[in-house]
């Protein structure tokens, strides 16, 4: 499925079910500066109730969770892998998050992999892409 720039990939369905029915996100991307939108995204998350793990080559904590270099590193399953990278670094991350066997993938807003998103859904990933939560949060009565 190919989809023009600037409109979400992923279904009413897929967003509500990632909003409501899953608990562990990884959000890469997550630094401690809390100006950056990941931050407020990943806090926001925390705020409905999802474990949030930062994901960031400085390792950084968030709210007391420990943070990792990559995906691969986190040494328990996450449901959904949140990315917070610019839409060319996005394929690596993906491909880290189909290896640590994460249930599903949520690219951010602007950020757009369809080669990856495909290799993701291949793989049996659910793929949300080009969208975030806080937008979103109507369809999970947030």
């Amino acid at each position: 499925m190919v989809v023009a720039i600037g409109v979400r990939y992923g279904d009413d369905e897929t967003v509500r079910s990632l909003l409501v029915d899953t608990e562990t996100w990884a959000v890469v991307g997550l630094s401690d500066n809390r100006a950056r939108t990941a931050y407020q995204i990943a806090h926001y998350l925390r705020e409905h109730g999802k474990r949030v793990i930062p994901v960031h080559p400085s390792k950084a904590e968030f709210e007391g969770e420990p943070g990792y270099a990559r995906v691969t590193d986190i040494p328990f399953k996450v449901d959904v892998v949140d990315v917070f990278v610019r839409s060319e670094l996005a394929g690596p991350v993906v491909d880290d998050a189909i290896a640590a066997g994460a249930g599903a993938l949520w690219l951010q807003l602007g950020v757009r992999d369809e080669a990856a998103a495909a290799r993701a859904e291949k793989a049996g990933l659910r793929v949300v892409m080009d969208t975030c939560p806080k937008i979103e949060a109507h369809l999970a009565n947030w």
